[in-house]
C-alpha cells in the first residue's frame, strides 16, 4: 500500500473569513490560521515570490481537513467557481451530514445556494449541491438508516 491516508482537501478563496465562517457552519472545526511563504513554499508549489494565508478545519470526526487559502501574491489566474458539473478538474466536496434539512436550512441563510434539489437514491442517501462562498461547489448527503 502507498497511501497512508488523505491528509486534506485544498479550495482557493479571495474571502478568507467569509469561507472560514461557512465551513464552521457546516460543522468543521478551525485548527488554526498562519501566512506561509519562503523557499520551502515556492519549491513545492512552483510559484516564485508566493504569499498565501490559509486555514485548516477539520471533520468532525477527525479524520478529514479542508484547507483554505488566499493568495496574496502572486495573483490568482484563473476562476472555475462557476463551471458546471460536467467541467474538468476539482469538481466538488461532499460532506456526510446527519439530517440535509437542518443543514441545507443553515447554510442558505449563510449565502449558499441550492444547485436544482435534494433527491433520494435508492433507499440509502438524500443528496444534494450547494454552491457556497465565492460560488464553491458542494455536495451534502444524508445515509438513511
Amino acid at each position: 500500500m502507498t497511501v497512508k491516508r488523505m491528509d486534506n482537501v485544498g479550495i482557493v478563496v479571495e474571502d478568507l473569513d467569509t469561507a472560514i465562517d461557512f465551513f464552521t457552519e457546516l460543522g468543521l472545526r478551525l485548527e488554526g490560521r498562519a501566512p506561509i511563504e519562503g523557499d520551502w513554499a515556492d519549491n513545492v508549489t512552483g510559484l516564485r515570490d508566493m504569499r498565501v494565508e490559509i486555514a485548516m478545519l477539520r471533520t468532525p470526526d477527525g479524520h478529514s481537513r479542508l484547507e483554505l487559502s488566499r493568495f496574496l501574491a502572486p495573483s490568482v489566474v484563473t476562476d472555475h467557481r462557476s463551471t458546471p458539473v460536467n467541467s474538468l478538474g476539482y469538481l466538488r466536496v461532499m460532506f456526510t451530514v446527519e439530517d440535509i434539512d437542518d443543514t441545507l436550512a443553515r447554510l442558505l441563510k449563510c449565502g449558499a445556494e441550492l444547485v436544482d434539489k435534494v433527491v433520494q437514491y435508492e433507499d440509502m442517501y438524500r443528496l444534494c449541491y450547494i454552491r457556497g462562498p465565492e460560488g464553491i461547489l458542494i455536495g451534502l448527503a444524508e445515509e438513511l438508516k
